[in-house]
């Protein structure tokens, strides 16, 4: 006997482009989906990778020198893509707690659980990178001796050795400032709209790219290891997948909250 599929719950209908054609979920867990996760571990393996290799220290040396680093106080890099970019985040995340509770534009459509759950995620990233770089004894690479600095070079992983060093370098700050916001494309790349999926790709890449970017120009400055960089960018992808399951979790077996 053929039984009708089930109409989708009160207060969905505001955001039908995250629905199925029939009704279904508009949205389903990643771990149904193993190439976020597969992408993931490779990224994580030629890290790790990068590490053992010691190639932080030759992208150093080929930018600086015992007189340290030329592009230290150069002015694009330092007061636009440092400090600029930095305010920006800030009123970014700000106007995203705002939508949170009063949504406008595109973001009225969302459902109220997913604008949570991506404000939740990117609150968390930031406070987990804060929570590393408080604890690390590593200090940046100008701070080393080689580039007219008083440190000496320890592994990140070394955990509890001072460098000699004031330390409280790992992993990259700066490029938390793009890279926890990648909490708000999770709810698309999960749903099973087509053009929704899309969405949360080109938000992805944006993402990725600019925190990269920033990175980069830290990089150049001699704040930051290029690994710095990537350790920030796994750290916020594991704390926004985290976030995601929990919302899953939620909705799932909470199916009477209000979207």
């Amino acid at each position: 006997m053929h039984l009708p599929s089930p109409s989708p719950p009160k207060g969905l209908n505001r955001f039908p482009s995250l629905l199925h054609a029939q009704g279904h979920e508009a949205l389903t867990p990643l771990r149904s989906k193993p190439f976020g996760l597969w992408l993931w571990v490779v990224c994580l393996g030629l890290t790790l990778g990068w590490d053992a290799s010691g190639a932080d220290l030759h992208v150093m040396a080929w930018l600086g020198d015992a007189q340290g680093f030329a592009l230290r106080d150069h002015w694009w890099l330092s007061t636009v893509l440092h400090e600029g970019a930095k305010r920006l985040a800030v009123v970014i995340y700000l106007a995203l707690l705002f939508m949170a509770v009063s949504p406008w534009g595109p973001w009225r459509q969302a459902p109220r659980l997913q604008r949570l759950e991506v404000v939740v995620g990117i609150t968390l990233s930031l406070l987990v990178i804060s929570s590393f770089k408080r604890i690390s004894l590593t200090s940046c690479p100008w701070e080393l001796q080689s580039f007219g600095g008083a440190a000496t070079y320890i592994s990140h992983w070394s955990w509890g050795t001072s460098d000699g060093g004031s330390g409280h370098c790992f992993p990259g700050g700066h490029a938390s400032s793009a890279m926890a916001f990648l909490a708000m494309t999770l709810p698309w790349l999960a749903s099973q709209q087509a053009q929704e999926k899309r969405k949360g790709w080109v938000w992805l890449g944006a993402i990725v790219l600019t925190g990269l970017f920033l990175g980069a120009a830290q990089t150049l400055r001699g704040a930051h290891y290029p690994s710095h960089t990537a350790w920030t960018a796994l750290i916020c992808a594991a704390t926004a997948w985290a976030n995601h399951q929990v919302f899953q979790r939620l909705q799932q077996s909470n199916p009477r909250l209000p979207a």
